[in-house]
């Protein structure tokens, strides 16, 4: 392990791609909110992205690996403080999501997604078999199952929803065959017609409006409706700051948080938000790079996985704006106001720092 700071091999393009994205992010959540009530969430978001990049650079110190070995503790505290929250949390806007922490909430939900990606790069880290067997797939099913169920029931489907890239990506790597996708293709699809019946009303209004969006344009299909109109109002060029009137008059919801793409889409236009791609891609690219020249399996499995829920978010965000996914709770990483969603993607980029940075040190 590394004695004292050394940021000599610190990842500072990463850094700077990440800052790059949450600084539109920050001005977007400016721009949305300044005549509103809601003019302090910049503020706050400020500081979380000050907390973020704190941790990053801790995290970046500390051997990836002495965590991944202390997983299964960490895995138990996180799925019993899950149910902590579900049984004893408060109740905000019909929810148990929040750790009250002083002035601040905390979404424990989204942490949760690094206990995943870290236990999944413990239970391949040591293997050697050529093929993942039916036992590993199990064990996945339940690392991701357990505390995906959990969160669910708080409801939040969308956040539950994330997990699922991680164990994929997961098996991938390991070697699931052909034959295994098939067979669980084949399971989740005769199991779609139950899990209709324990979605919640509002899940099953969005569902419906995803299938008929002409159908109830005042009503469920509101918001995704506004958002295309918002994101095709942008033009080339965009409105200009400030300038979006979707978004400043107040026709998109939560626009500063799920909905911010097709805000920033409608002042930056076509332009602005393929500079945006392109800044993800970047992103993307360097972390399934340094994948690719990890010390260990874990380091590539922590790096992959991480990278898997970063593009699975991306993706359905603004898949969800232009009415190709139904809309769920799923924020555009580094963009959308959430302290929680901040700390996750900043403490990921903590341990891919130090998953990079270890293939430099001598044991």
């Amino acid at each position: 392990m590394r004695k004292g700071l050394n940021f000599r091999d610190f990842d500072w393009l990463l850094f700077g791609i990440a800052l790059a994205i949450a600084g539109m992010g920050l001005v977007e959540i400016y721009s949305t909110t300044a005549q509103t009530p809601l003019a302090n969430q910049f503020q706050k978001q400020v500081y979380w992205i000050i907390l973020g990049c704190i941790l990053t650079l801790v995290m970046s110190q500390i051997d990836y690996r002495l965590i991944v070995e202390h997983v299964p503790w960490l895995y138990l505290a996180s799925v019993g403080l899950l149910a902590a929250i579900l049984l004893v949390g408060p109740r905000v806007a019909g929810t148990h999501r929040w750790l009250e922490l002083g002035g601040f909430t905390l979404q424990v939900s989204e942490l949760v997604k690094l206990v995943i990606i870290l236990g999944v790069a413990a239970l391949f880290a040591e293997r050697r078999n050529n093929a993942v067997t039916w036992g590993e797939l199990v064990k996945l099913g339940l690392l991701a199952g357990v505390p995906g169920l959990l969160v669910a029931l708080e409801p939040d489907l969308g956040t539950a929803l994330t997990y699922v890239p991680i164990v994929a990506v997961g098996a991938f790597l390991a070697g699931v065959e052909r034959r295994q996708v098939v067979t669980l293709g084949i399971v989740g699809v005769l199991i779609l017609p139950v899990g209709w019946h324990f979605l919640r009303p509002y899940q099953r209004a969005r569902l419906e409006a995803f299938i008929h969006p002409k159908q109830n344009v005042q009503g469920s299909s509101y918001q995704v409706t506004q958002t295309k109109i918002a994101i095709g109002s942008g033009g080339l060029w965009g409105r200009g700051l400030g300038n979006g009137t979707q978004s400043q008059l107040g026709f998109i919801p939560v626009s500063h948080a799920d909905a911010i793409f097709a805000a920033f889409a409608e002042e930056r236009g076509f332009v602005g938000t393929l500079f945006v791609f392109l800044l993800y891609l970047a992103l993307l690219l360097r972390l399934l790079d340094a994948a690719q020249t990890t010390a260990d399996r874990a380091g590539s499995f922590i790096l992959a996985g991480f990278a898997a829920v970063l593009f699975f978010q991306v993706a359905v965000n603004v898949g969800m704006m232009i009415g190709w996914f139904p809309i769920t709770g799923i924020p555009l990483p580094l963009m959308s106001e959430g302290g929680s969603s901040v700390l996750f993607i900043f403490l990921g980029l903590g341990f891919a720092m130090s998953v990079k940075m270890q293939r430099f040190v001598n044991f």
